[in-house]
């Protein structure tokens, strides 16, 4: 795992499962050279713009917080690119890097990609079948995300599962489109992330191109779903959040997954703010 970055929020006993609380570029620029295999992430969509959307049959306003909102086209660039080269210098010669995006944000990314020399090995369609119906009627409903998938670079040799693919796939090989459910309530126990990914997408993303003692990172872990499919099958992971209360989120997601004892693992740091309506989490707490 990453040695030279501050003190993690959370570690798991078996230092396979470290969370840390902050800027996710401030906090890059810690990692050393070549120390990550594969990076998942989910950056903002800008999307908090004051509209409205659908959520349980009810109208309610689109706004997940400043982190959010959009600072016109340009400063969107800039952010996109600038923590899309960290990622590009913390990959390891080899490694990949995955990016979830809708028509918001997806096409920036892109651009700053091909910018930074990344090499794009696939955009998958991800297609969601009960997606938020379109309230105002004037255009069609979405119901899809991009996730783009790219190597380090050209030179890159990029590791890729096709068999396990095609395997799971009843021995077909696996295509571009993936018709995959959103996060089902029992992944939402814990809490609710405003763009939380179904497990079973992260997961298909994980085998498919890492394999068993891996390193992945998300510099924006949200509720963790990413980390949770990392130690799921055996991946040592890295997650970067900004809000406390997805990390308190994240954190309990993991030990009721791993089974873990809060008493097995105690971190010497201030403890985030409890999110709203959970339980403190004594394994950020000071040792007695």
């Amino acid at each position: 795992m990453v040695k030279s970055v501050g003190k993690p929020v959370f570690r798991s006993p078996s230092d396979d499962f470290s969370l840390y609380m902050g800027d996710a570029l401030k906090l890059l620029a810690d990692f050393p050279d070549g120390s990550v295999d594969m990076v998942f992430a989910d950056p903002p969509y800008f999307l908090s713009n004051g509209g409205i959307t659908c959520r349980s049959g009810r109208r309610v306003q689109v706004d997940k917080g400043g982190w959010d909102r959009s600072e016109g086209v340009e400063a969107d660039f800039r952010f996109q690119a600038a923590w899309l080269a960290q990622c590009r210098r913390v990959l390891k010669p080899n490694g990949t890097i995955w990016v979830s995006g809708t028509r918001h944000n997806i096409f920036s990314v892109g651009f700053a990609m091909q910018r930074l020399g990344y090499k794009l090995l696939n955009d998958i369609t991800w297609y969601k079948k009960n997606p938020p119906p379109n309230l105002c009627c004037r255009y069609f409903t979405h119901a899809t995300e991009t996730i783009l998938w790219a190597a380090r670079s050209e030179k890159s040799r990029h590791f890729f599962n096709y068999a396990l693919m095609k395997k799971a796939n009843l021995g077909k090989q696996m295509q571009s489109l993936w018709t995959i459910l959103p996060p089902r309530n029992s992944e939402k126990l814990f809490g609710r992330h405003p763009t939380q990914k179904p497990i079973e997408l992260l997961e298909r993303i994980v085998l498919a191109s890492t394999q068993p003692g891996d390193v992945v990172l998300d510099p924006f872990s949200g509720s963790g779903t990413t980390g949770i499919a990392a130690a799921r099958h055996g991946r040592r992971y890295i997650g970067i959040e900004l809000q406390p209360q997805y990390l308190d989120l994240s954190v309990q997601r993991y030990l009721s997954e791993t089974h873990t004892h809060v008493t097995d693992e105690v971190v010497d740091v201030e403890r985030p703010p409890v999110a709203s309506g959970l339980e403190p989490l004594p394994m950020l707490l000071t040792p007695h």
